[in-house]
């Protein structure tokens, strides 16, 4: 299991917290009784807690252009969100999606070379939809239908930097680790970090 991060990341929220941000009552509650995951654009990580408790943590990519929620951005959307569907259990690792979908190949230097401009997504998906409407669900923000995912990519793509055009990238073999630990459903906090704001 990848470690634990070494530094002060958040926690599940408080009550006071979660009164603040205004969640609705059956996440305040999903985040009390089961899994969740906290993806920190700052220090480019995800960390997987149950109850609180990190069980783990990843390094990730998200999107170059920063936090943002506007389609076309290429930004990464904030604020709370759910995993709307896991895609892709029993594919191989390098498994292609196109349009969620694998297309039946399996990443490697030929098909790289032969595609070198496509934004590879890779092994699994885990497709996020909003939460936060007017904020990150409905109109000109909404996560879901700018096919916002957790995904894997090439494992020459850097991790801890911003690098991809709005989605979380892992690596491999950390998003299958991850994927078995988490369902439909699970709910999943995205802020900008860095002075603590959502």
């Amino acid at each position: 299991m990848p470690p634990l991060p070494s530094s002060n990341h958040p926690t599940a929220p408080s009550a006071a917290e979660a009164e603040r941000w205004a969640l609705p009552r059956p996440l305040r509650e999903a985040l009390a009784r089961r899994r969740s995951l906290h993806v920190d654009l700052a220090t480019q990580t995800l960390v997987l807690r149950e109850r609180g408790r990190p069980l783990a943590c990843y390094p990730v990519s998200t999107g170059a252009n920063g936090p943002g929620e506007r389609n076309g951005s290429g930004c990464t959307p904030c604020g709370w969100h759910r995993v709307r569907i896991a895609i892709g259990t029993g594919c191989p690792v390098g498994a292609v999606f196109r349009g969620r979908r694998p297309t039946g190949e399996v990443y490697g230097p030929e098909l790289a070379a032969r595609f070198p401009e496509r934004d590879w997504i890779l092994t699994r998906i885990l497709w996020l939809t909003g939460l936060e409407p007017g904020r990150n669900r409905g109109g000109a923000c909404d996560t879901l239908r700018r096919f916002i995912y957790i995904h894997g990519c090439p494992d020459s793509e850097p991790m801890g930097v911003a690098r991809s055009h709005g989605c979380i990238r892992m690596r491999n073999a950390d998003l299958l680790d991850l994927f078995p630990r988490v369902a439909a459903g699970t709910p999943v906090e995205i802020r900008a970090g860095g002075d603590g704001d959502a």
